[in-house]
């Protein structure tokens, strides 16, 4: 009978045992399930606030399609290429060798720098005392070889006919740029209807030397540092044909990778 008795008491207290652990266990089962749906419930709560406080720009980048389908921040073709471009150009202005064009209104006169030296300097139209050139700082953003010429509704193809010349090389202010011109004894003249315009042969020589993101700096007075650009004098003729042969290889590559438009909208009439 003893030996019953203590049988017995080991298998109570064995079962006792055995239940003290199976509660534990669930226990620790229940608080992790809690803990584990307490933090999907935060990690929810913190997406919903996060995309409920995106700005209307985010919002817009997510749903384009619902943007473009509603008509709200549609942006034309001529817009989204013009963006483009100019962000090419503020990416180009680091480059290692920048090119910079400095013109100077009063001596009608352009120089093309490179390093601080100045390459060649050429003759220009500028603009008329009714429609002047504007004067500041800007960037070639686009440039097109034998360029469609549009002005108030007037189209003029490639030709002998085009005010444009074979060249034209676009800058920041809109309608403004450096072009070639079907009215070759203009040059050198207050003349234009604010662009700049040069000769044939000049300005494809000064089309091969620059590219789209090389800066513009127009002066419309004479000061000391225009006084000391127009008169240093140019690298020899063998240097500049190397560089322009370097400059022509990246504008190719610049032309092959960027989708530019040909047709030209200018001031120029």
């Amino acid at each position: 009978m003893r030996r019953l008795v203590a049988i017995s008491n080991k298998t109570s207290k064995t079962l006792a045992a055995l239940v003290a652990i199976t509660l534990l266990l669930t226990s620790i089962h229940m608080a992790a399930a809690a803990r584990i749906s307490a933090l999907k419930r935060q990690q929810e709560n913190l997406e919903k606030t996060t995309f409920s406080k995106q700005p209307s720009s985010a919002l817009s980048t997510l749903s384009p399609a619902s943007d473009l389908r509603s008509g709200h921040g549609q942006k034309s073709i001529e817009q989204q290429k013009e963006e483009q471009l100019s962000a090419q150009a503020d990416a180009s202005l680091t480059a290692t060798h920048q090119r910079k064009i400095v013109i100077s209104i009063a001596d009608r006169k352009l120089a093309i720098m490179e390093d601080g030296q100045v390459l060649k300097i050429f003759p220009i139209a500028v603009g008329a005392e009714s429609t002047p050139s504007p004067d500041g700082d800007f960037v070639i953003i686009n440039h097109a070889k034998d360029p469609i010429y549009r002005h108030a509704g007037k189209e003029i193809a490639p030709g002998k006919d085009n005010p444009l010349g074979s060249r034209w090389m676009g800058l920041s202010l809109k309608g403004y740029g450096i072009h070639g011109t079907n009215v070759q004894s203009s040059v050198g003249k207050a003349a234009s209807h604010g662009c700049f315009r040069m000769r044939k042969n000049d300005i494809e020589e000064l089309y091969s030397l620059v590219h789209v993101g090389d800066s513009v700096m127009v002066r419309r007075e004479r000061d000391d540092m225009i006084a000391e650009v127009f008169a240093a004098p140019a690298v020899p003729a063998m240097v500049l044909a190397v560089k322009a042969q370097s400059a022509d290889a990246e504008n190719n590559a610049q032309i092959a990778s960027a989708a530019t438009s040909a047709t030209v909208e200018t001031n120029e009439q």
